[in-house]
């Protein structure tokens, strides 16, 4: 009897070492899944928020990225854009939201590669974005790169994958 309430003992100990190690060192696709939905979360916005919410968000959203980020877009109303730092792709954000009432924006299909020594990562994604007004919502395909920072994994760029073209 004592040897089996030692081994429930032994595999419910088991059991919560797991989760916790799970918990306080999540693998990396995990963490740059959640921070791929909190992107969406913060690229999301209606003509209901105020202007302090959407200067906040803007705020948070330059939390995932890095400071040399580097983006590139290839898509309807943005042929050849390309943004090269934290601010100017901030600015940029900042002025779509002035411009657009609504925006929704959902990341489907996510796949994340992340490089063997763990440094680097790669999520390869489709995006779809409701503008407000429009009838149809714009759907593309894009790739965006990571760091592995101390704190965090960072979004280093940003671009149109033509693949799917």
């Amino acid at each position: 009897m004592k040897l089996v309430v030692r081994l429930i003992l032994a595999g419910v100990l088991g059991a919560v070492v797991f989760w916790s190690w799970g918990l306080f060192f999540p693998a990396p696709q995990k963490v740059i899944g959640k921070n791929l939905a909190r992107l969406a979360r913060l690229a999301t916005f209606s003509r209901t928020d105020g202007n302090i919410k959407r200067l906040a968000d803007t705020e948070r959203l330059g939390s995932l990225l890095a400071g040399n980020v580097h983006v590139v877009l290839d898509a309807p109303g943005f042929r050849g854009e390309s943004l090269d730092s934290r601010e100017e792709l901030l600015q940029a954000v900042l002025a779509a939201r002035s411009q657009v009432k609504d925006l929704e924006t959902k990341f489907t299909d996510i796949g994340i590669h992340v490089s063997p020594d763990r440094k680097s990562a790669e999520a390869f994604l489709t995006v779809m974005a409701k503008v407000g007004g429009e009838p149809d919502p714009i759907i593309e395909a894009l790739k965006f790169t990571f760091q592995n920072t101390n704190d965090d994994w960072l979004i280093t760029g940003v671009e149109t994958e033509k693949a799917l073209r």
